[in-house]
């Protein structure tokens, strides 16, 4: 029996014991991992670790060290199979079973993956450390890769692997990369990017089938049927909440964990990060944000909630993007069909901030190399 039970050893879930202990929490805390690995950052896993400029330790959240100081219990490499919310109890895929006066759901996604990939090497995904580790020593071996997936992660690993001189291929459904993130005309300003920086686009267009020989991928057949040769591919084609541990629970749950304003799914349950769908009640409808950053904010009103501290989550949405020399901050919403107008700087200069509006009514903020300015323009979003 422990104080807190925190179910995954993600960025929000450390945060939440991080932010407990800062508060004065003096009970026992537990930090249950399904990875081998300490808490570490997954933005990097895309950019720096994909590339090589970082070791894979350099992306851990804290220091042994500090970890130690925390007075937290981590239980690691042993994924959570079960919850009885009622209870409050948690059964783990070796069997061990805990309890706790609290729980906190921070299981974050799982990649959806393409039809015949699990039995065809050289296909990708990217979500854990071990993940971005194995796709880097196979993009070493071979120069052709392919990207299935023009959004964030897509068009991320597409940036990387062209800084390490591949031969790349972008497919995707949309029109252009990151056109649901982005909107116009940003997004077709990335596209074009890309597309000068050496990247071939494929958009518009569905994947057929993977193409293999012996047991290892060659090849992306697209519904057009043109065959993109491929020594490697990343599968990028979106992920889903990691919510199949909690079949059975009590919890209701959707698209991820449903939560009410405060983030609690049930009493004495809480849920935080990509897995946790609440209601927002300023905009008066249920998200789900999958970031860095609203999952280490949703900590902060979780342990405080914990706490008898309780107030609703009611964040301005945000996101971030680092793709060649381009640093783009998203605040708010950037809707297609939105009017846009540049307030700062100039795309010509490779630098502005743009103000999205609907109906007359501004809804987002999108920064180009010029991420202070963007949040000073954010106080127009109320």
């Amino acid at each position: 029996m422990t104080g807190v039970l925190v179910v995954g050893a993600s960025a929000g879930g450390l945060a939440v014991a991080e932010a407990l202990r800062r508060k004065g929490h003096q009970d026992g805390i537990t930090v249950l991992g399904a990875e081998s690995h300490p808490p570490y950052d997954r933005p990097p896993l895309s950019k720096q670790v994909l590339s090589g400029a970082w070791e894979s330790e350099r992306a851990h959240l804290r220091p042994e060290a500090e970890l130690a100081r925390l007075d937290a219990e981590f239980i690691l490499g042993d994924p959570a199979v079960r919850l009885d919310a009622a209870a409050r109890e948690v059964t783990t895929a070796t069997g061990l079973t805990l309890r706790a006066e609290t729980v906190v759901v921070a299981t974050g996604l799982t990649p959806s993956r393409l039809p015949g990939q699990e039995g065809l090497a050289g296909v990708h995904v990217l979500r854990t450390m071990d993940d971005a580790l194995g796709l880097r020593a196979h993009l070493l071996e071979g120069p052709r890769l392919v990207v299935v997936g023009e959004g964030v992660l897509g068009a991320e690993v597409a940036a990387t692997a062209r800084g390490l001189g591949l031969d790349v291929t972008l497919v995707g459904l949309g029109r252009t990369v990151l056109a649901d993130q982005l909107g116009d005309p940003a997004a077709t300003l990335l596209g074009e990017l890309h597309a000068e920086r050496g990247v071939r686009l494929r958009l518009g267009v569905a994947v057929g089938e993977l193409v293999g020989s012996g047991g290892r991928v060659t090849g992306v057949r697209l519904a057009s049927g043109e065959l993109l040769p491929a020594d490697a591919v990343v599968v990028a084609i979106g992920s889903r909440p990691a919510t199949g541990w909690l079949e059975g629970s009590g919890l209701t749950v959707g698209d991820g964990v449903e939560c009410d304003a405060r983030l609690r799914a049930a009493d004495g349950v809480y849920a935080v990060g990509d897995v946790a769908s609440w209601h927002h009640e300023g905009l008066g409808r249920r998200l789900r944000l999958e970031n860095r950053t609203n999952a280490v904010d949703q900590a902060q009103v979780v342990a405080a909630g914990i706490l008898g501290e309780e107030r609703p989550y009611t964040p301005i949405p945000y996101f971030w993007t680092d793709q060649y020399d381009v640093k783009i901050q998203a605040h708010g919403f950037l809707p297609a069909g939105a009017e846009v107008e540049v307030v700062e700087g100039d795309p010509g200069q490779n630098r502005f901030v743009a103000l999205y509006h609907l109906d007359g009514e501004p809804t987002g903020v999108l920064g180009w190399n010029m991420a202070k300015a963007a949040r000073l323009h954010r106080a127009r979003l109320g």
